[in-house]
């Protein structure tokens, strides 16, 4: 009860003002009476969000530690979209038994803003986020992989807290708050800043792994909806030439340019949504902000980063890709989705940068690298581990034999 009412004083403190978004706002500002009041419903959040107990937020069973710095990777696992309502997963149990020297576990890791098939509003305290990271955390499959492989993490929607959702979510920190508490990522780097993002690298010189987990939920802007509900190419949204929109926001976007000038020989560029298609679909990606892609691409060429390859989840089918004149040379995308949300058996979707068809059933992704070669294998894995796509893409000149 005083919790529940110490929250009522300060919404209501905050009601009578326009929500601010912006990067960190300031949570008070001191009355002319000396009293201190919310600069903002969002600061008044904040405020209260500060008081919450730490047994108030779920937390994933201990992991294994990610690699040593100087560890040379040349397996990565690659998944996204799993329900944690959803019976044993053959999936995740797939995972659990493959051999890998990381595992990228890149959005929708719970359906945090559903009950079975019923999409629910979520509460300024996220019951039901914290209801599904919870069952997740139970979860005899997902704790054979938490024991088997290290992690790093993205979010995207549905454990962001609402569907299809940017930084107009009124509840973004306390979900901030959720993510990196159950992931254990609240005392590192990213747990510093406002937002999921954060780098990792891997391996000496001549063999480094960079991973960069964009965070493509905190900062952006709301899309621009289709003028034709479901007609193919325009599903859900349609493209906005609108210069204020925003994917990343400033902060992140500084931050992504200094990671790209990082050495690094491969770059693993992580986003939740997709990259690189521009005309095969009308659902989520950056084509949707088609400003915003071009800024990524040319940030790209003007830090010359090399040995760039995107990976993406969310839209619950496998997919390959290249494009030769995104960047200053080919440049591929793995989408793996989904472990366990599977609609469709078949894909006729066709983008003008895509390999293959499209892989609807369960599946994840694995990304083998042969330094040797300077090649990296991107691979469609079904459910049960075959091989269903796949495409090798160069990232660097073969090594003198």
């Amino acid at each position: 009860m005083k919790r529940a009412a110490a929250f009522a004083i300060l919404i209501f403190a905050g009601a009578c003002q326009s929500p601010v978004v912006t990067p960190a706002p300031e949570p008070a500002a001191i009355l002319s009476e000396g009293l201190i009041a919310p600069v903002s419903a969002e600061a008044a959040l904040e405020l209260y969000y500060r008081t919450l107990p730490e047994d108030f937020y779920p937390r994933a069973p201990a992991g294994v530690p990610l690699p040593a710095d100087s560890a040379v990777l040349t397996r990565i696992l690659v998944a996204s979209c799993f329900d944690e309502e959803k019976e044993d997963s053959v999936t995740m149990r797939t995972l659990a038994a493959e051999d890998a020297d990381l595992f990228l576990m890149i959005g929708d890791n719970v359906y945090g803003d559903r009950r079975g098939n019923q999409y629910v509003n979520n509460e300024p305290e996220l019951d039901e986020l914290r209801r599904s990271f919870r069952l997740l955390a139970e979860r005899e499959d997902f704790q054979l992989v938490r024991a088997k492989h290290p992690m790093m993490v993205a979010w995207d929607d549905h454990d962001y807290g609402a569907n299809d959702a940017g930084r107009e979510f009124p509840f973004r920190r306390l979900a901030e708050r959720i993510h990196e508490r159950f992931w254990g990522l609240e005392n590192e780097d990213v747990g510093a800043w406002p937002g999921t993002y954060y780098a990792r690298s891997f391996g000496p010189e001549g063999q480094r792994v960079q991973v960069i987990m964009l965070d493509t939920r905190f900062f952006r802007s709301a899309l621009t909806p289709t003028d034709r509900w479901n007609a193919r190419g325009r599903e859900r949204y349609i493209p906005s030439e609108d210069p204020e929109q925003d994917m990343l926001g400033n902060d992140q976007w500084t931050w992504l340019e200094n990671q790209l000038q990082e050495p690094a020989d491969l770059r693993l560029v992580v986003s939740s949504i997709q990259v690189l298609p521009t005309d095969g679909h009308g659902w989520e990606a950056w084509s949707r902000l088609p400003l915003e892609q071009q800024r990524l691409y040319e940030l790209i060429r003007s830090t010359d980063a090399n040995g760039v390859v995107f990976i993406s989840g969310d839209r619950h089918t496998a997919f390959l890709y290249r494009d030769d004149a995104a960047i200053q040379y080919p440049v591929y995308e793995m989408t793996a989705s989904s472990m366990n949300v599977s609609f469709a058996r078949t894909s006729t979707e066709q983008d003008r940068a895509q390999i293959g068809a499209g892989y609807p059933p369960e599946n994840f992704g694995a990304i083998e690298i042969d330094w040797q070669a300077g090649e990296v294998r991107l691979a469609v894995m079904s459910n049960t581990g075959e091989t269903v796509n796949e495409v090798t893409a160069p990232f660097r000149q073969p090594a003198a034999p």
